[in-house]
């Protein structure tokens, strides 16, 4: 059995050598699933990360606009990414899979809930989440966000505070469903606003629509006076992202 590796500050408490070089070759782990990511989605652009419910059902109407939604982008030339498990997730991998563009699953080990599901051109598999969550951001054009839990907060807080502190390049980023999402921008409005923990121009990160033919609208009007090229200063953003 090891011996725990003595510390020569007296507040530092002494760690097992094999604990520690288990922590250190972790490092080359999270190294191959840049790699692997930078790799494989670095051809895919244009492409719409799409967020959502794991649990929503195949017979559910958040299921079936998603799956809407996807496949217009699809056909209109968007590769589609999303968290390649089973929900929202399914049916936005399901509309892109039936389109014209690749579908992509970044699909994440856990103990519960995420299994891959079927409809996925490139499938990307990761342990951690920090890693599969640069990915989602570094390559997308747009962020389409639908009804979801804590996974899909997570994400939609994630790229509202790299937009807004400059981290990350201005993308369209689009939250579906507004009987869904007006409580929570109220919320916003009368408490993080009010008491000054959001400027009024952070309201105008995103916007809320309800139709799919006015989502890939958004995402087109947003880009139709750029194009989808990034410029020689975002090039310089993401490559610190």
């Amino acid at each position: 059995m090891d011996e725990p590796t003595k510390s020569s500050h007296p507040g530092l408490r002494p760690i097992n050598d094999t604990v520690l070089t288990r922590e250190s070759w972790k490092i080359f782990q999270i190294m191959a699933e840049f790699v692997e990511g930078f790799e494989k989605l670095a051809r895919i652009k244009p492409s719409v990360s799409i967020f959502g419910s794991a649990r929503t059902a195949p017979d559910h109407p958040y299921y079936k606009l998603t799956e809407d939604i996807a496949r217009r982008l699809s056909d209109a030339g968007f590769s589609v990414v999303s968290g390649g498990g089973p929900g929202i997730m399914e049916a936005a991998n399901r509309g892109a899979h039936a389109g014209k563009s690749p579908s992509i699953g970044l699909n994440i080990q856990l103990p519960h809930e995420q299994s891959a599901n079927q409809y996925q051109d490139i499938s990307l598999f990761f342990r951690h989440f920090f890693s599969r969550k640069v990915m989602f951001v570094k390559y997308a054009a747009a962020y389409v966000v639908l009804p979801g839990g804590f996974g899909t907060l997570d994400e939609l807080a994630e790229i509202l505070t790299l937009v807004q502190t400059g981290k990350t390049r201005r993308i369209p980023i689009i939250l579906v469903h507004s009987p869904f999402w007006t409580g929570l921008i109220d919320w916003f409005k009368e408490r993080l606003l009010s008491e000054q923990m959001i400027s009024e121009p952070d309201l105008d990160l995103f916007k809320i629509l309800d139709k799919p033919e006015d989502v890939v609208e958004a995402i087109f009007s947003h880009y139709e006076h750029r194009g989808f090229e990034l410029s020689a200063e975002e090039q310089e953003i993401l490559l610190d992202l």
